[in-house]
């Protein structure tokens, strides 16, 4: 397998930070496409690229740099970019994932479809283009259901579990009757992740099942490995190598799932990178998920996902105000945090706080469950109070 030395990223937030970091302990040259200088990879980064993520004329700019080029998120212009592919024609430039598995997963009525056609169990789901869908797929699925957007929703935006037909009608509004699913709701006792990796020549490996905690739809912690079954968790796995081999994925993707209380597993959603349930690893296991894709875009065999203690914890600190300046305000907090044992904090170096928004996090490595979670609890009242 040829190797590559030379990395495009699309994207320049904590993701391509965290791949930044990765890249010079691995000795790898990485070139980001930020959106502005304030974001958090550019100081990071071997070379920076300016322009939003969905801009292809920057990412023309950022082929120049290197040999292929991976994503730190999902809101690429897929057309712009296969453009730019058969403009080229001489198969020097290189997207991991390939777009076509790309095109499948930044839509969720994609990511529905496909697994639908693969066996692979998901909710119940009926595509929205009107209103006249949107009411005729309400029927079909009773109340609560989920409305979301197709494209561009994450840590619940572009999401709403509905009650009624009047709220349902209501968000529909808010999104500005843009493609959207209908789905059912799933009475979930738990939510599960995992970090599925695939190289090139079809080799997969999976990460531990881990839990997420979930705060108005946005993760708060997450628990590796998750307190699940050996059933429960050889399921999960399954399903998770299903999807990257159905998908022909190449590269990391973040897969979450519905657990419920009667041992019933589906994918929730999937993302084609690096996700918030896999931070954990950085410190957690023998190879971080950043490290991992790295491996396999630069064509490196597949590194070892074992875990390095028999728990790790990972709590977001994401922001509970609209502020500037959060580096100098929220020091105090972390100094404080920094102080646990076998505590390790990250700060992405955002220059603003607003509320939910993700500002760094915290992973805690531990004999227990138990002696994780007690740390866990103690962080979180530092960072947002009783």
């Amino acid at each position: 397998m040829t190797t590559r030395q030379k990395i495009g990223v699309i994207g320049g937030g904590q993701l391509a930070w965290m791949m930044a970091i990765a890249a010079k302990s691995l000795g790898l040259e990485l070139t980001v496409q930020a959106t502005s200088p304030d974001d958090s990879a550019v100081d990071m980064a071997d070379r920076v690229v300016y322009g939003k993520v969905d801009d292809a004329e920057a990412t023309a700019q950022l082929a120049e740099h290197c040999q292929v080029i991976t994503f730190e998120n999902e809101f690429v212009n897929i057309a712009a970019l296969q453009a730019m592919l058969d403009r080229q024609g001489d198969g020097n430039l290189l997207f991991l994932p390939n777009l076509e598995t790309l095109a499948i997963s930044v839509d969720k009525l994609n990511q529905r479809q496909h697994f639908h056609d693969h066996g692979i169990p998901t909710p119940k789901f009926y595509a929205v283009d009107s209103q006249s869908d949107l009411l005729a797929a309400a029927e079909q699925l009773n109340y609560p259901l989920v409305l979301k957007a197709r494209r561009h929703g994450y840590d619940g935006k572009g999401t709403w579990v509905i009650d009624n037909e009047i709220a349902l009608l209501s968000a529909w509004q808010s999104m500005q009757q843009l493609p959207a699913i209908a789905e059912a709701f799933i009475p979930f006792e738990r939510e599960l992740a995992v970090i599925a990796a695939r190289s090139e020549s079809g080799d997969v490996v999976i990460y531990p099942v881990v839990e997420t905690i979930q705060i108005h739809q946005v993760c708060r912690r997450t628990i590796a490995p998750a307190r699940i079954s050996p059933a429960v968790r050889a399921k999960v796995e399954t399903i998770a190598q299903q999807v990257v081999n159905t998908l022909d994925a190449i590269g990391v993707f973040g897969i979450e799932f519905f657990l419920t209380a009667t041992g019933e597993v589906s994918v929730n959603e999937i993302a084609p990178r690096t996700h918030n349930s896999g931070h954990y690893t950085i410190e957690g296991c023998q190879t971080s998920q950043f490290e991992q894709l790295l491996h396999i875009v630069s064509g490196h065999p597949l590194g070892d996902v074992g875990m390095v203690a028999p728990v790790a914890v990972m709590v977001n600190l994401l922001g509970f105000e609209e502020a500037s300046g959060v580096d100098a305000d929220y020091l105090a907090k972390r100094e404080a945090i920094a102080n646990f044992p076998k505590t390790y904090l990250h700060w992405y170096g955002k220059k603003s706080s607003s509320v939910g928004r993700k500002l760094g996090h915290v992973t805690i490595l531990a004999d227990s469950h138990d002696m994780a979670l007690d740390l866990s609890d103690r962080i979180e009242s530092i960072w947002y109070g009783s």
